[in-house]
């Protein structure tokens, strides 16, 4: 009998620790496609453990030109929402719901948000493609709204509305964070603030036009773009003429993401003289940009060193 006692203690052990990995979650988790790192990290912002989130494309890879990937499909075919930046940043997305066979994520369905409706766009008097055109070229304005973090509060607030409208036993939840996200949000708004201040009328030049939000929140005044138009490389005719432009008005800062041409952005800084700085467009394309307010912490740190120094 006792060694039947000494058999049943450990068993019974093994069943108190591993019981846990065996019980069902206490509530349903929403499946989610984002098609960024900046908007799935806002998603988890809002959504916590009542969210399970996947982005369609990488931190580190350019989200115009994005092949989509079996398992990218299968993502889809099992998420109840699809959050979108819309505009013309994902030219690929139709094709990938299309593959997907999900009505619900289609543009207007009930599993669709398109998160450009709610904020203010720049750049949105840009003509409209024609059929010889390549398919990125800021036709709606300009995508890129994410990267002036004031924008964060009007994306959160769809993105709360959205997710309670999917999961109305959770509102309670996704209203407290979205109100400790809004808080250091704030906080991180006057920090930044603060940090580029001294800065403000900074002449620059980009090589894709990434930063006009960021510009206009910080008070950085964007005189040019290395692309003549977005998405379409450079002439040697343009580079010379920008070149030259640089030098006569002392434009002396180049703004780059990681993935600008190196060998371009090196050509430009040496004839014009100007520092060149390459800042993060996308959550987690750098280990310090973990989540999305640590994206502007390592941006405006970037920015005012680079302009903060000889």
């Amino acid at each position: 009998m006792r060694a039947v006692r000494r058999f049943a203690a450990p068993l019974a052990l093994c069943v108190i620790l591993a019981g846990p990995a065996w019980a069902a979650p206490e509530y349903p988790v929403l499946q989610v496609a984002a098609t960024t790192t900046d908007l799935k990290a806002l998603v988890e912002e809002i959504g916590s453990d009542r969210v399970n989130v996947q982005s369609l494309a990488g931190a580190t890879h350019d989200p115009h030109a994005l092949e989509i990937k079996p398992g990218q499909i299968a993502w889809l075919k099992r998420s109840e929402l699809l959050v979108r930046i819309g505009l013309d940043h994902e030219p690929w997305l139709a094709r990938a719901v299309a593959a997907a066979g999900e009505a619900r994520l289609a543009p207007g369905g009930p599993g669709d948000l398109d998160v450009s409706k709610t904020v203010a766009l720049l750049q949105s008097e840009t003509p409209r493609l024609r059929a010889d055109r390549r398919a990125h070229v800021h036709a709606f304005g300009n995508p890129h709204y994410w990267l002036d973090p004031e924008n964060a509060r009007a994306m959160t607030a769809t993105i709360l509305e959205r997710l309670t409208r999917l999961r109305p036993e959770d509102r309670v939840v996704f209203a407290a964070n979205r109100e400790r996200f809004v808080a250091r949000l704030d906080s991180g708004l006057s920090r930044w603030q603060r940090a580029l201040a001294p800065h403000r009328g900074t002449r620059a030049v980009v090589v894709h036009e990434s930063w006009p939000y960021f510009a206009e929140r910080f008070g950085i005044v964007i005189v040019a773009a290395i692309e003549p138009t977005p998405g379409v490389p450079a002439t040697p005719a343009s580079l010379a003429l920008l070149v030259q432009r640089m030098k006569d008005s002392g434009v002396r800062l180049i703004i780059a993401e990681p993935y600008s041409d190196a060998s371009l952005l090196r050509q430009v800084a040496e004839r014009s003289g100007a520092r060149a700085v390459t800042l993060v467009p996308s959550t987690g394309a750098d280990p310090a940009a973990g989540d999305y307010l640590a994206l502007f912490d390592l941006n405006v740190k970037r920015l005012a060193d680079a302009l903060g120094s000889p």
